[in-house]
């Protein structure tokens, strides 16, 4: 673990450098995956690298692991509180006559795309990268928001799976109740990543890595796969 947090951690110092920027600035949630990515970012840039706590009707426990990170790691931080925002942009979004096919998940989806503004809007300030969170697992089925969290510049976990990131976390002592708690996007009171996905992250991993699963895994994690292709790849142009 300790020769892959230290690649990590000089692979993000070379991708600012070729993008000829200062520093790095992410989202910390409260999460595993953006504590590791907290932790990583700060040893690449002691004094340019900045975290962002972005509120938008989120847990207090999710902040409040969010802050312990920050104060264990003396990790430069800002918080940005987006219901106001939030609130006022699905103001002006529902106003439509239109009927919504999945109203839950459209609304739930505007807290990561305003989560990425917050983010480009520092990252242009200051001359930074903004560094995503998201794993292999995540990745690989398309669990993130398309222009949201999935709208960053370099991704230090995107080839790590569940498994690795929490071993990884653990090496970098993020603290336990981080490591320990069901994974979450925050997206709406009790979801959980698990929950969601119908299957659980060691199911995902093991797929991933081995390509054996039971069958009814495979089929979810294949229709997945299929149905998020679109969210990992430029948008589609007419080949003539």
């Amino acid at each position: 673990m300790e020769e892959l947090a230290n690649k990590l951690t000089a692979w993000i110092r070379d991708q600012v450098a070729l993008a000829k920027r200062r520093g790095v600035v992410f989202g910390l949630s409260g999460g595993l995956d953006s504590a590791v990515v907290a932790v990583l970012c700060k040893r690449a840039f002691p004094a340019n690298a900045l975290a962002l706590i972005m509120p938008c009707y989120s847990s207090e426990t999710d902040i409040e692991h969010a802050e312990a990170v920050v104060n264990k790691f003396h990790i430069p931080t800002s918080t940005i509180a987006l219901e106001e925002a939030f609130d006022s942009l699905l103001r002006v979004l529902s106003a439509g006559d239109h009927e919504p096919v999945n109203k839950k998940l459209a609304e739930a989806n505007l807290k990561p795309r305003l989560r990425m503004l917050a983010l480009y809007y520092s990252a242009t300030q200051l001359g930074y990268l903004v560094v995503g969170t998201s794993n292999r697992s995540e990745i690989s089925i398309g669990y993130f928001t398309k222009y949201g969290d999935g709208a960053v510049d370099i991704l230090p976990l995107g080839n790590l799976v569940k498994r690795q990131v929490r071993e990884l976390a653990v090496y970098l002592d993020i603290p336990k109740e981080i490591i320990q708690k069901p994974p979450s996007a925050g997206l709406w009171v009790g979801q959980t990543d698990e929950g969601e996905m119908g299957i659980t992250y060691e199911e995902l991993d093991h797929y991933l890595i081995t390509g054996q699963a039971a069958e009814e895994v495979k089929k979810k994690v294949d229709a997945r796969i299929t149905g998020s292709a679109h969210k990992r790849a430029l948008p589609a142009i007419p080949p003539f």
